[in-house]
């Protein structure tokens, strides 16, 4: 499938690693991750509630969660994770698809929602991802999770196909 993406370029983004603080007077830390920060993101996903799983994403049980994390920290990928003292509270990743576009996946604990580290995070992550060349970007979201979709639209994701369940936006970066 070819996708299509915007002519104009979206950005700059802050590159990590940054700090902010949220909407809660909480300061948080975005920082690329790493191997060593394997097992918090296990925590973090152990924790995740299961209604703020989407299309399958985050697994729910552990072994799954493991195996889902070798892939998606392996080295061709683009991570960063937010923390809030040494708990990672969101984490967003960049996936190489097979026509040299990337996509973005974005996971925040429900208790950590609504405060302004899905914005930084995704902000954080491009920025982290056009530093390393990458030119374009695309996600599929569920058509009812407004709150995404507003996060999305907000940074400068476009619609791209609306055709099916889910919408596909995407994004082009400096």
């Amino acid at each position: 499938m070819i996708r299509e993406y915007p002519d104009e370029s979206a950005g700059p983004f802050p590159d990590p690693p940054r700090t902010f603080t949220d909407r809660e007077d909480r300061a948080i830390r975005v920082e690329v991750a790493d191997e060593d920060d394997r097992e918090a993101l296990v925590d973090m996903y152990v924790d995740f509630a299961p209604e703020d799983r989407a299309q399958g994403i985050p697994p729910s049980r552990e072994s799954a969660i493991r195996r889902w994390l070798d892939d998606i920290l392996a080295e061709e990928c683009l991570n960063v994770i937010a923390w809030h003292g040494d708990d990672a509270v969101g984490h967003a990743t960049l996936v190489p698809d097979e026509h040299d576009a990337y996509e973005l996946a974005i996971f925040v604990l429900a208790e950590y929602q609504g405060a302004s580290i899905g914005t930084e995070l995704v902000e954080t992550l491009l920025g982290h991802g056009a530093a390393e060349g990458i030119e374009h970007v695309w996600l599929t979201v569920e058509r009812w999770n407004d709150p995404a979709i507003a996060l999305y639209k907000k940074v400068g994701f476009e619609t791209t196909d609306s055709e099916r369940f889910e919408l596909e936006m995407a994004i082009s970066l400096d």
